[in-house]
């Protein structure tokens, strides 16, 4: 086989795939994170919730995110990522749009949990997507490349939900929002193919020599007869462990961070919505930088837990530093929120590396379901723990306690060492 095919391949998919996962992922992240804004900017007033109820409804959108992972990865591997994503950017849409129109807790509470139900199967099928078109070199990059739309997305909504509450209100930020998810559908279905062999803007020789590439590295891996082998296997708990402590930091930062910043200094919501879209700019840097580094390099340990060991010392700087220095508890909330983002593209590369094709599409779907169940409990207790104290300090605490387990439990993974043979000549010897 040329040797060079494949990589001819890389900027046609590249400039073909990306957008389309990029932006699909984006409107996922939209609309499951502006309830952040809507709890800074008076929801919680005109419904009548108390602090402790805020924090449990802003967490229920990860209960239904926990309990459709692994269904809708499985649809998407024996079946199509192309139909299974369709219907669910048509459904998130309508569950963020009727946000916008709750009049009481009870359907403020049901829309949540159904939107975490809908948008559940979107991140194992599109890893499973970025898998059927990209070869180990390529993944983090392509990981990364998707998971960018977290926080991006965060950046820019930051900014135009603040905005939109400012000029309009929370009512009307929902409904505006959840319009570009169904129109984005019919947009998804004429552009996506599930396979390369479906793609007509790709030649035979092309689909061939990518085909093979992907072939040949799934033949350096051991063969995993199903989804309980694969399940059981060590390396798959400690990951659904670490990534479950992982995300608790990740989402109690995320949800609350508007509400933290309000109440550290007294501001209007567009100043609130400006300063937090910048840990989301670091964001997007360190994302790139990190994902180009590890897939050169191919390693993927070595770019996870130093960062988040990075992100647990500077929550805990925010917390010794105190609010009677904001800006730079601040700038250590900056450096946080890029730490715990950095990591994503080598992280989601590590699975398709250890576990065959017919089961590692599963095994991610399973440490992404555990990563619901710690961004539901970091963002209930996070919540909870600004209400009741009226301080961000101890929520800090939480979260630099649970990045320092995630790093712990990283360092305890064992990377797979029977895919060498699959491997570019160049990289085994990194």
């Amino acid at each position: 086989m040329n040797a060079e095919k494949p990589q001819s391949l890389a900027v046609k998919r590249w400039w073909y795939i990306m957008p389309i996962v990029f932006i699909t992922y984006s409107l996922a992240y939209l609309d499951r994170a502006n309830f952040s804004f809507a709890s800074a900017a008076g929801i919680n007033e005109d419904l009548g919730i108390t602090k402790g109820v805020s924090s449990l409804i802003g967490a229920l959108f990860f209960l239904g995110y926990f309990f459709f992972q692994i269904p809708g990865a499985i649809y998407a591997e024996r079946r199509s990522v192309k139909k299974l994503v369709f219907w669910c950017l048509i459904l998130w849409g309508m569950c963020a749009t009727l946000t916008g129109m709750v009049s009481n807790i009870p359907m403020l509470a049901a829309i949540r949990f159904t939107l975490g139900v809908v948008e559940a199967a979107v991140m194992p099928a599109m890893l499973i997507y970025i898998s059927n078109w990209f070869t180990q070199s390529e993944r983090s990059r392509a990981n990364t490349f998707l998971i960018l739309g977290n926080p991006v997305t965060v950046l820019w909504m930051s900014v135009v939900s603040g905005y939109l509450i400012e000029a309009y209100g929370w009512r009307e930020m929902f409904i505006i929002e959840g319009f570009p998810a169904v129109i984005w559908a019919v947009a998804w279905w004429f552009l996506v193919q599930d396979k390369p062999a479906q793609a007509k803007w790709l030649s035979d020789a092309e689909k061939a020599a990518l085909q093979a590439q992907l072939q040949k590295e799934q033949a350096g891996l051991k063969a995993v007869r199903n989804y309980r082998e694969a399940f059981k296997s060590r390396n798959v708990i400690l990951l659904c462990a670490q990534y479950f402590c992982w995300s608790i930091g990740v989402y109690g930062f995320v949800l609350w961070l508007p509400s933290i910043l309000r109440n550290g200094s007294q501001m209007g919501m567009v100043e609130a919505g400006w300063l937090s879209a910048v840990p989301y700019l670091a964001a997007t840097v360190a994302m790139i930088l990190v994902s180009w580094a590890s897939d050169k390099l191919q390693t993927r340990k070595l770019f996870v837990w130093p960062l988040l060991l990075l992100g647990a010392l500077a929550f805990f700087g925010s917390y010794w530093v105190g609010a009677g220095n904001f800006w730079l508890s601040y700038a250590l909330l900056v450096i946080a929120g890029a730490a715990m983002y950095a990591p994503y593209g080598p992280f989601f590369a590590i699975i398709p590396e250890m576990l065959p094709r017919n089961v590692s599409g599963g095994a991610m779907a399973l440490i992404n379901s555990m990563g619901a169940l710690g961004s539901f409990l970091g963002s209930w207790v996070v919540g909870y723990l600004n209400g009741e104290t009226g301080s961000p300090a101890a929520s800090y605490i939480f979260m630099a306690g649970a990045l320092l387990m995630s790093v712990v439990l990283m360092l305890a993974v064992r990377p797979a060492r029977n895919q060498t043979s699959a491997l570019p000549e160049c990289a085994k010897h990194a």
